[in-house]
């Protein structure tokens, strides 16, 4: 269980922040939810699929690093082996949460990237905000942001029905079977029967292009099958 504490410059001043990579760190995750404003730089790397969210009542979108639970195949001993890293990853160990209207940096105490002796300091030494607190507040804000736009995106796949379900059976270079299930994409033939209307009215509210970095993504499926293939070399 996460330890979340109100971040603040009295009781975390020695704190810092390890920015490696790796298992260690709790990178071994095999998706990490995005959002819309982050797709173009997300798909450059990783298939973007929609999964259940955990009350099981709707859907967000993820960028995908493996086939199962706790598969990184983009983990590389402590680097992470893409030319773009997603912010929901990146940002740990900061969250955002709110304190009535405003929005305050949390962190969680518990996490394996917190130290007092390596990494990231997170404030100066007489109290300030670091430059690395700076940019991670930063980001924090276009996370926030960012995944403000997602329920509008959501809400026209389905209202045009184009999400649908899918399974990737892969076979690997030597004989084993892997299957990815529990994932939706969108529907291309629903999304090309559509009429003008409809389609203006997505390109119109921004959705549009979200929708076709999404199917661009999907390229990355060979890449990651790559990846996997060389694991097991």
């Amino acid at each position: 269980m996460p330890n979340i504490a109100l971040l603040n410059n009295v009781e975390h001043k020695d704190l810092r922040v390890i920015t490696r990579r790796g298992a260690r760190y709790g990178d071994r995750q095999m998706a990490a939810v995005t959002f819309p404003a982050e797709f173009r730089d997300v798909q450059a790397c990783y298939p973007i699929v929609f999964r259940k969210t955990t009350d099981g009542l709707g859907f967000e979108p993820v960028a995908l690093f493996g086939f199962h639970e706790e598969e990184n195949l983009f983990l590389d001993g402590e680097r992470w082996n893409a030319a773009y890293l997603p912010m929901m990853v990146e940002r740990l160990p900061f969250l955002i949460g709110g304190s009535g209207s405003e929005l305050m940096v949390h962190i969680d105490l518990d996490s394996p990237r917190i130290s007092r002796s390596d990494g990231e300091a997170v404030f100066l030494p007489h109290g300030g905000n670091s430059d690395f607190l700076e940019r991670s507040s930063s980001m924090l804000l276009a996370i926030h942001r960012g995944l403000q736009d997602t329920p509008a995106l959501l809400a026209a796949l389905l209202q045009h029905e184009l999400l649908e379900s899918f399974v990737l059976d892969v076979e690997l270079n030597d004989g084993s079977q892997n299957r990815l299930v529990g994932f939706h994409t969108i529907n291309e033939d629903r999304l090309a029967a559509l009429g003008a209307d409809a389609v203006a009215a997505l390109h119109q509210a921004g959705h549009l292009q979200s929708i076709y970095m999404v199917l661009a993504s999907l390229s990355n499926f060979r890449l990651l099958i790559d990846r996997k293939n060389a694991a097991h070399a």
